[in-house]
């Protein structure tokens, strides 16, 4: 099986890190993998979007026209990449901020206070690993335990104190209510 998925938000979101995690968490699970960053010359505040496959088969390209998953985590990546959510395909977004929300009816639409959620824990940079568990939770990609592994060897050594707070993370955004 294949998923094309496009994660989309503000520079700063971690946007392209959940991407990265994703994609790693693929390959850990022995899937074909690719990972396609978009993003301006911002360093932070700026619109991002990764592209990311994830198959049980070859990839044969990483350019995507329309997705199975789109993630959209700010108000204009959710206008720009509506369209582009494949007919019975799934969109997943933040709820904070969203002023005109999803009008589509032949997709599936979940809705995730993951900001709120981030704030609430006081833990607002495991905001993509909220989302990430949505993400699991709702079309499971790829396993927690791959996410995990992935994490632990990508983040360097002086940041695994952070592993428990990244688990906790994720499992909130899989125990999120659907919209």
């Amino acid at each position: 099986m294949t998923h094309e998925i496009l994660i989309a938000g503000f520079g700063g979101q971690g946007v392209l890190s959940m991407g990265k995690i994703l994609a790693y968490a693929g390959m850990m699970g022995g899937k074909e993998v690719s990972w396609l960053p978009s993003y301006g010359p911002e360093q932070r505040g700026g619109t991002s979007n990764v592209t990311v496959i994830v198959s049980d088969e070859q990839i044969s390209s990483p350019i995507v026209g329309s997705y199975d998953i789109v993630i959209a985590l700010n108000q204009q990546s959710l206008s720009k990449f509506e369209s582009q959510v494949k007919k019975g395909g799934k969109l997943i977004y933040d709820t904070y901020g969203i002023c005109d929300k999803p009008k589509r009816r032949d997709i599936e639409i979940y809705g995730i206070d993951a900001t709120q959620m981030s704030v609430d824990k006081g833990m607002q940079k495991m905001l993509n690993m909220i989302v990430l568990g949505a993400l699991i939770g709702i079309d499971p990609v790829v396993g927690t335990t791959d996410v995990m592994q992935s994490l632990e060897k990508t983040l360097p050594s002086r940041y695994h104190h952070l592993l428990a707070a990244n688990e906790m993370a994720l499992s909130m955004g899989m125990a999120r209510t659907a919209c």
